[in-house]
């Protein structure tokens, strides 16, 4: 595998909830607009906490060690370090989806087999939106696979109600549940 690898970086605080993320990969993946296929997903537990909710491209890749089939439906790409799932291999039994600290893969709605985020081959689309609009909330790093523990993204690895109640108390000074 390559030791260059791609990731998205989040700055929570900065997403205006504006989704254009999501439509921008729904438009690149999908050709249309369709949220609900999107690989980066926004969530809103609470009125102003609104969140990018994608990929962290977990160095020890716990989704695809979770996958059954033999060979695996899920595999690494060596030019980004995303996770890529062959949709023929896949058999939607949704262990990538529980072995996910945050949850992420989901069951496509059309075929119902695993989806992740691709990266878009390193050029993620999302971000390109995302920054073309000023907001800089999703951000693309480029990092060795020595530094992956020295960058903390299992912070963004977590369910996205932990990281909604943990953005609630930084904003509102409350820890509160959602």
């Amino acid at each position: 595998m390559s030791s260059k690898q791609v990731w998205v970086t989040r700055d929570f605080l900065r997403c205006s909830g504006c989704r254009m993320c999501e439509i921008s990969c729904s438009l690149s993946h999908e050709g249309r607009i369709w949220p609900e296929a999107s690989r980066v997903r926004v969530f809103m537990y609470a009125p102003g906490i609104e969140f990018p909710h994608l990929c962290a491209q977990c160095h020890d890749y716990p989704c695809v060690e979770a996958c059954p089939t033999k060979p695996k439906a899920l595999s690494v790409d060596e030019k980004t370090g995303a996770v890529i799932v062959n949709r023929e291999k896949c058999i939607s039994c949704g262990n990538c989806i529980r072995a996910c600290p945050g949850h992420v893969p989901f069951l496509h709605p059309k075929d119902n087999k695993a989806t992740i985020c691709d990266l878009c081959n390193g050029d993620p689309q999302c971000v390109k939106i995302c920054r073309e609009a000023g907001f800089d909330c999703l951000n693309v790093v480029k990092y060795d696979k020595g530094q992956g523990e020295a960058l903390n993204y299992r912070v963004y690895a977590r369910h996205p109600k932990a990281i909604a109640e943990g953005l609630t108390e930084l904003m509102f000074g409350e820890k509160m549940e959602v």
